[in-house]
């Protein structure tokens, strides 16, 4: 009998009971994060059954989605005048108080967006089944965990029993040789993948990324692939948990301390896939290969390398395809066999769930000293957690910031999804570090054009989307 994937071990230590001939199981789930927009649906389906919480301590809400990021950030600039939005956040944290649920509400210290306060908390460990109201909660797989977003009314469930149905999925390895040359980022490496196997290119699969180059990557790169595998259509994507994994997590403040500590990490070093587990899809990459990346269209699969052209609808053999990129170039208003390199931007943006941790902003920040924001351009910057912006500014990265023209924010989803008053005017075209390009997203017809931090200030810079290895040499 093969092996077993670290996949398929984390579910089948996580599975309570298969569910008849459906093939579905009954998956016990360790921890989940709520958020203020996700969340209220399933709790007056709760609150209408009049069912409990089961396992409060289970449970961590924040609020992310529709605060405001204005710099100053007091009772008084985080009264909520949107009354939709102001009822979405109050909701919450009365559901949270009659339940019990711990809440970073939008003045707490360690407030911030839902994927980057778990990680950083210290709340998903490795082994752990993670669950919540979130595309984006694959990027736990990066803690050696298994991550993945659900509707409300599986939340509902979850909250009332601490399990899930669950279908398992296949298996698929990437594999990444090499090691990524100087000045590229785990988001080039991402977006090249999915430009690679396309936007539904790991359908029905959990993704185990391994290989030379990730063993080599810090854990916030992780994050930033893992966070990505959904724009693939992955119902998962996960790192081996290694040392570098267990040097990040030491000394948080939700991990197991002193002689648990060890014992927990002595149990974490066994997990990974037996030698002979055997994947569905094999996928390799050449780190070596990997240059900065940016797309043209409306979905992340849709891009090239900074120096390559827009493609050409004409030559795309699948009519569906054909008419997808044939619309993209018209929202995008670009023409097929167009540079990329050199078209003007009105904004910059550094933030999101993908690409706000620390070692983003430094990226960026290093590319930013001594150089100034274009005349035109309207450049800002989230962290993506309190945390990160107490950090920055210790570190006099938010100084820089500042300096070089960026407006420096509080913590949020802010312009990634555009929920509350960060969000562009139709025509904009912004240089963004986000995970998804989707007409609209950043403020009806606004037009998106992804890529890593450094990319996004060398745009702010220049004016224009611009090889960030042209300005890191000088």
């Amino acid at each position: 009998m093969a092996g077993r994937t670290l996949y398929q071990r984390i579910v089948d230590a996580h599975t309570v009971r298969p569910l008849g001939e459906s093939g579905q199981v009954l998956l016990y789930v360790d921890r989940q994060v709520l958020n203020e927009y996700t969340s209220p649906q399933a709790f007056a389906a709760l609150h209408a059954q009049n069912r409990q919480v089961w396992r409060p301590a289970s449970t961590l809400a924040v609020i992310d989605h529709v605060n405001a990021t204005t710099p100053i950030r007091n009772a008084r600039t985080m009264v909520l005048h949107d009354a939709d939005r102001a009822r979405q956040v109050s909701t919450l944290a009365d559901h949270c108080a009659r339940h019990g649920i711990e809440l970073f509400d939008m003045l707490d210290a360690r407030q911030g967006i839902e994927h980057v306060v778990a990680s950083e908390q210290g709340w998903v460990l490795p082994g752990m089944v993670m669950a919540a109201g979130d595309s984006h909660t694959t990027t736990h797989g990066a803690m050696g965990a298994l991550g993945f977003g659900i509707g409300s009314s599986e939340i509902e469930h979850l909250l009332a029993t601490q399990t899930l149905m669950y279908r398992p999925q296949k298996n698929l390895r990437v594999t990444v040789n090499g090691l990524l040359q100087p000045g590229m980022t785990a988001k080039d490496l991402v977006l090249s993948l999915i430009a690679l196997i396309g936007a539904d290119g790991a359908a029905g699969h959990v993704i185990e990324f391994t290989g030379e180059a990730i063993r080599a990557m810090g854990v916030e790169g992780r994050l930033t692939l893992c966070n990505m595998g959904v724009e693939a259509a992955a119902r998962g994507a996960i790192v081996a948990p290694d040392d570098t994994l267990f040097e990040y997590l030491h000394g948080r403040p939700r991990v197991p301390q002193g002689a648990q500590w060890d014992a927990a990490v002595a149990h974490w070093r066994q997990m990974r896939s037996e030698d002979d587990a055997l994947f569905d899809r094999e996928v390799s990459l050449d780190a070596c290969q990997i240059t900065p990346r940016v797309t043209w269209g409306t979905s992340p699969d849709q891009g090239v390398p900074i120096d390559g052209v827009v493609p050409d609808p004409a030559h795309e053999t699948d009519s569906q395809k054909r008419q997808g990129m044939q619309r993209a170039l018209a929202y995008m208003d670009l023409k097929p066999g167009q540079g990329l390199q050199g078209l003007p931007i009105s904004h910059a943006f550094i933030g999101s769930c993908t690409n706000s941790r620390i070692d983003d902003l430094r990226d960026a920040a290093r590319l930013l000293k001594g150089r100034h924001v274009a005349q035109g351009v309207r450049a800002l910057v989230v962290p993506g957690s309190s945390w990160v912006r107490a950090q920055a500014e210790a570190e006099g990265i938010a100084r820089i910031f500042q300096e070089a023209g960026f407006e420096w924010r509080q913590a949020g989803c802010s312009m990634c999804v555009a929920m509350n008053e960060d969000h562009l005017n139709p025509g904009d075209r912004c240089a963004s570090s986000t995970n998804r390009n989707f007409e609209s997203r950043q403020g009806p017809g606004a037009r998106t054009h992804l890529m890593s931090p450094a990319m996004v200030a060398a745009a702010a810079v220049t004016g224009m989307l611009t090889d960030v290895r042209a300005l890191s040499a000088c």
